[in-house]
């Protein structure tokens, strides 16, 4: 039956899961096989996850009972939570990890059959849909326990089983803790930066395509569920009534994450964010040839950050138009998400590409033109260096476009960087607060020195025989003023003339040094 509900206030929540949080990657840093935060979280998101799981059955149980219907478990006994992970002096040491990742183990019941991530794996929905089981067998086939130390990983459950995770106020608060770790990781994981996308960026992208309870949203290439679980809480907002609770946890929302490390972090935190049921393709979303993605496949909303700068390999590029194949996977994604979205209605998109999309010829430039024929790119925002670091330093844009098109005028944004500082950085970092005036700007359209105006149709260049030859979205700002050098000619030439002898000086200095150290 239902539990009495604990009595907490919001802070002490917060400390408390703080401190469960801290003390478990505390504990795992004694442990040998965990090198940094890239090996702990994932330990501690997969642990977190089975807890979850268990709390979550225990309240669809009690509801069941309540209602007079049978439940039906995902995960039958030995393998739940409660059967080996609740008693804190239950199996630990060495036996621990043999039932956790041996095909074959001793269970806790002292039987004797698969091991627990050999049991999750085999999981399969029932009666040929797709449910919990297939979710949980999909997650744990990228999953690896790493730890050494089975009395470690002990600790680690004990401090995990104090979480409880059918409280709405504790998964509300550990959602942005976990959100913070994160962004912890994105720091140390060098090119995994790419699974995280600056939250400021992503809320700036959500509110402003404004998803509606009743349309579907996708990303396609989701890392670790940023833009969806932003877009869950913005339609969260909107769901006033049983109906609408349902409908945005029945199929609102669609993700793809081809990598196992992500996509486990990525069910996580739709998880933690209130999904029970996060419906993420483990696939490489480019996998599907183009042509037979038809009006059943397209959504409502489309918003992402595809990787770039990779290379797909030839079975993939054959999805694709001989003429429309390019190693930049920016271009695949974007022809992706034209292809995906609604045409009917207004289907509407965001989507971060790199500096060199906007400006890129031949396949770029095609595929460029397809979108400003076929759909309406009303607005690009161009953001300054800095924004993704420290995953990249290369200037981004954000592309806006629906399918009211095609194109007319582009308005272009040229967000700056805050007064007295060159560029963005991971120790000073994009905030809402920043893109206050682009916000203020987007709805009214009127004259700002950061915005201009250009008409699509003039950016796209043919030859003589019709084909597209180029379509330059990289357009400057007209109200940016050109820096004026006043001095006089024998101004410039003495400071020149300065310079140069204080370089010679440098050399001549370091010439003494070498000398005297040879000597």
């Amino acid at each position: 039956m239902a539990r009495a509900p604990r009595t907490t206030t919001p802070q002490t929540t917060a400390q408390r899961l703080d401190t469960i949080v801290k003390s478990a990657r505390k504990i795992m840093r004694k442990d040998k096989g965990l090198n940094g935060d890239l090996d702990r979280l994932p330990v501690l998101t997969w642990v977190m996850f089975l807890k979850f799981l268990d709390d979550l059955e225990r309240v669809h149980a009690d509801e069941a009972e309540l209602a007079g219907q049978p439940f039906h478990a995902a995960i039958d006994a030995p393998y739940r939570w409660r059967d080996w992970a609740a008693d804190k002096e239950g199996i630990t040491g060495p036996d621990l990890l043999n039932f956790i990742t041996a095909e074959e183990a001793t269970r806790p019941d002292g039987s004797t059959g698969p091991g627990l991530f050999a049991y999750l794996r085999s999981l399969r929905g029932t009666n040929g849909g797709r449910d919990r089981r297939d979710v949980i067998a999909t997650v744990f086939r990228g999953v690896q326990n790493r730890m050494e130390s089975g009395y470690l990983l002990r600790d680690v459950i004990n401090l995990i089983h104090g979480i409880h995770f059918d409280s709405s106020e504790e998964m509300h608060t550990l959602g942005r803790l976990y959100e913070t770790l994160l962004r912890e990781m994105r720091d140390v994981a060098g090119d995994s930066g790419e699974f995280y996308t600056p939250r400021a960026v992503v809320r700036f992208m959500v509110e402003r395509i404004d998803p509606k309870i009743g349309e579907t949203v996708l990303d396609p290439a989701c890392g670790t569920g940023g833009f969806l679980t932003e877009s869950y809480a913005h339609m969260a907002a909107q769901a006033n009534s049983v109906e609408k609770r349902r409908q945005l946890q029945a199929g609102s929302l669609l993700g793809g994450e081809a990598k196992p490390l992500p996509y486990l972090l990525a069910q996580m935190n739709l998880l933690l964010h209130g999904l029970e049921a996060p419906n993420i393709d483990a696939g490489n979303a480019l996998r599907f040839r183009l042509t037979d993605i038809g009006e059943r496949e397209r959504v409502d909303v489309i918003l992402s950050n595809p990787p770039f700068g990779g290379e797909e390999e030839a079975g993939i590029l054959g999805n694709f138009p001989a003429d429309r194949r390019t190693s930049e996977t920016a271009l695949l994604f974007l022809q992706l998400i034209m292809r995906r979205l609604k045409r009917k209605g207004k289907g509407r998109a965001a989507v971060v590409v790199p500096h060199g999309v906007l400006f890129g010829d031949g396949v770029a430039a095609r595929i460029k033109a397809d979108l400003l024929e076929q759909f309406n790119l009303h607005t690009v925002v161009r953001l300054p260096e800095g924004v993704f670091a420290p995953y990249t330093d290369i200037a981004s844009n954000l592309l806006f476009f629906d399918t009211t098109g095609p194109t007319g005028d582009i308005w272009f944004w040229e967000q700056p960087v805050p007064e007295g500082r060159k560029k963005y950085s991971k120790t000073a970092p994009l905030q809402s607060a920043d893109l206050a005036d682009l916000t203020a700007w987007w709805d009214v359209r009127g004259e700002d020195p950061r915005a201009w105006k250009v008409s699509a149709p003039a950016l796209i260049e043919r030859d003589e025989a019709g084909a597209v030859r180029a379509v330059n979205l990289d357009q400057k700002n007209p109200n940016t003023k050109v820096v004026e050098d006043h001095r006089t000619p024998a101004q410039i030439v003495a400071a020149a003339l300065e310079k140069e002898a204080e370089v010679l000086a440098i050399l001549q200095e370091l010439r003494a040094l070498v000398a005297e150290r040879d000597a």
